[in-house]
């Protein structure tokens, strides 16, 4: 189990995790960050910086829907994408991704 990213960073791009991150694995979509459970190496240091308290921490427990989700974004074949964005080694060889899971996309929808 890795850091999970939750509800609360929707909307809020600020980025401060990203610039704390000395692994580059979270990675952009269009309304929220995304933490690629291959590349981090749970040091935490995202956690602290985080505006809107959106990151969890393996021992704290992570609500299964926002585990799941931040899994769903690199897996599976996202719109607009011809293949699964997977672990290809830093989110800064791909920039903004652009595009959230259904979930992030149907919540942002709603607010």
């Amino acid at each position: 189990m890795t850091y999970v990213i939750g509800e609360s960073c929707i909307g809020e791009m600020d980025g401060s995790c990203v610039d704390v991150c000395p692994v580059d694995c979270i990675y952009e979509g269009e309304e929220k960050r995304y933490i690629n459970p291959v590349e981090c190496i749970d040091c935490g240091a995202c956690l602290t910086v985080c505006p809107v308290v959106a990151i969890t921490a393996p021992q704290d427990g992570h609500d299964p829907v926002w585990e799941r989700d931040n899994a769903v974004f690199f897996d599976l074949t996202l719109p607009g994408r011809s293949e699964p964005i997977g672990s290809p080694g830093g989110a800064s060889t791909l920039g903004k991704i652009g595009v959230d899971t259904p979930l992030v996309t149907e919540r942002a929808a709603g607010a």
